[in-house]
C-alpha cells in the first residue's frame, strides 16, 4: 500500500462524517437557500485567507532534509495567492455585502479549524499541513463539480456567483494528482503520521464548520 493509498484508507471515517453533514448533503443536492450558501461562502473566506499564511508557516518549519515539499509549497502558495479575493467576489454577486465578510469574524467553528493547523504546524509536525491539504482540495472538487450547478441551477444564480468553487474544481482536480504522487515521496514514518493525524483533525473540524452554518430551507429567491 503506497502512502496516499494508506492516506486515504486512514481518514475514510473522517470523510463519511463530512459528506454526512446535511449543509453538504443538501448543498450538493442544490437544496439550500441563498442565505446557505451566502453563509458558506462567508465561512470560506475566512479559512482561505490563511491558505498562503500556513503554507508559508508549513514552509518556513520545514528541514533541509525536506527541500521538495518546500518547493512543492511553493508551488501551492503561487496558485493560492488571492484566491480568498475571488471568493469575496462571489459574495457581492449574489447580493451580499463583502466588505462586512472582509472585515467580519469567522464563526469559532471556523477559527478553530484554523488555528489547529497553525498550531500542529508550529508545535507538531510542518508536514502535517499536507494533511489540511488532502481534506480542502478533495472537499472543494467534490462541491464544484456537482455542488455548484445544482446550487446555480436552484437559485437561478449566474456564473459570476461561482468563480471560486468552479475555478476549484478544474484545479484541485489537478492538484489532487499532483498531491498523489507528492504524498507517495513521503517516507519518513513521523510525517507520515503526521499528516494522517493532521487529516483526521481537519475533517473533524471542517465538518463542525458546516454544520454550525444556518441551513435555511430552500427560498425562491433569484439574482440577475
Amino acid at each position: 500500500m503506497s502512502f496516499f493509498e494508506r492516506l486515504m484508507s486512514e481518514t475514510r471515517a473522517g470523510r463519511a462524517a463530512l459528506a454526512g453533514v446535511p449543509q453538504i448533503r443538501d448543498g450538493l443536492r442544490g437544496q439550500i437557500s441563498l442565505g446557505t450558501y451566502v453563509a458558506y461562502l462567508s465561512q470560506a473566506y475566512h479559512h482561505v485567507k490563511h491558505t498562503v499564511p500556513l503554507m508559508q508557516a508549513a514552509k518556513a518549519g520545514l528541514d533541509p532534509a525536506h527541500a521538495r515539499f518546500a518547493r512543492a509549497l511553493d508551488e501551492y502558495i503561487a496558485e493560492e495567492t488571492g484566491h480568498e479575493e475571488w471568493v469575496l467576489n462571489d459574495i457581492g454577486h449574489c447580493g451580499s455585502d463583502a466588505e462586512a465578510v472582509r472585515h467580519g469574524a469567522p464563526s469559532p467553528a471556523t477559527r478553530a479549524m484554523t488555528d489547529y493547523v497553525y498550531d500542529y504546524i508550529a508545535r507538531v509536525n510542518p508536514m502535517g499541513f499536507f494533511g489540511m491539504v488532502m481534506v480542502l482540495e478533495g472537499t472543494s472538487v467534490q462541491l464544484a463539480t456537482h455542488g455548484a450547478s445544482a446550487v446555480a441551477a436552484s437559485l437561478g444564480l449566474g456564473p459570476q456567483c461561482f468563480s471560486y468553487l468552479s475555478s476549484h474544481g478544474a484545479l484541485d482536480q489537478e492538484h489532487l494528482v499532483f498531491f498523489q504522487r507528492l504524498m507517495d515521496e513521503v517516507d519518513d514514518p513521523a510525517d507520515q503520521a503526521a499528516i494522517i493525524v493532521a487529516a483526521q483533525g481537519v475533517f473533524t473540524r471542517f465538518a463542525e464548520m458546516f454544520r454550525t452554518i444556518p441551513h435555511d430551507a430552500p427560498a425562491v429567491q433569484h439574482v440577475a
